[in-house]
């Protein structure tokens, strides 16, 4: 064998070596290894099915204790008082009628006849609270109560960054953008005239338009705004056009 053909055999080896190296990265998983090589759609649908899974946890969760209330109240293991606060689909209507005696009697007439005129118990949007059970929007840590004087309208929880952001209830996605000093922003409409808002969020998962469940992730905690701190949210809670205190409904 001369030298020019062992010299041919090499070259023409290392060719094949080198296809088949190149073969074998393509068509099998081994290319998801390589640096750079995960495109960001790629990256996007991995993060994607990661909040998709986490909420499906969630849901679950749900269920298991709905499903262990449902067998406390048939098994009589629950208390009569706590099944109101157990599900929200659950009510307690119970009647304890009890008999006045003449002076309650006598009080109550006397307490309606001068309450007749008084406007400021008259309330004309009544809100209608007790059919509806509102999610936790994230797992945090209150640090700014409700203090509309201070035109602050909502309560602020400070939570780990990319955190998943929940919906508080079931409803559909009206606002979605970005503000200079919130940041990114969502709004989302609810039954019976309630209205969440979500701010500061890093990355909303949500578009206009889209229908969301109680519990499902809409956004990713951030720091974003020009009147952020930190990585927190800032959530906001409004009936009827008014602004109302977050913790008179969730507990945070």
């Amino acid at each position: 064998m001369s030298r020019l053909s062992a010299f041919a055999s090499l070259f023409m080896f290392a060719i094949l070596l080198i296809s088949l190296t190149s073969i074998i990265i393509i068509k099998t998983p081994i290319r998801n290894y390589l640096p750079g090589y995960l495109d960001i759609e790629v990256r996007g649908e991995i993060v994607n099915n990661i909040l998709k899974a986490d909420s499906l946890e969630r849901v679950i969760a749900i269920q298991s204790l709905y499903l262990d209330n449902i067998t406390g109240i048939l098994m009589g293991t629950a208390p009569l008082d706590s099944i109101r606060t157990i599900d929200s689909l659950a009510q307690n209507n119970a009647n304890y009628d009890i008999p006045r005696t003449r002076a309650e009697e006598e009080f109550v007439r006397t307490f309606e006849e001068e309450e007749k005129y008084n406007l400021a118990v008259l309330n004309i949007f009544p809100i209608v609270a007790d059919e509806v059970f509102f999610y936790k929007p994230v797992n945090g840590v209150l640090t700014s109560a409700y203090e509309p004087e201070i035109r602050h309208y909502g309560v602020d929880l400070a939570a780990e960054p990319k955190e998943s952001v929940m919906s508080t209830l079931d409803g559909t996605v009206i606002y979605t953008g970005s503000d200079p000093n919130h940041g990114n922003v969502i709004h989302i409409q609810h039954k019976n005239g309630f209205l969440s808002v979500y701010k500061h969020n890093d990355l909303l998962l949500k578009t206009e338009g889209d229908q969301v469940v109680a519990g499902e992730a809409i956004a990713l905690v951030g720091n974003t705004g020009s009147l952020s701190t930190g990585p927190h949210l800032h959530f906001e809670l409004w009936y009827r056009g008014s602004p109302v205190n977050p913790e008179e409904y969730i507990a945070f």
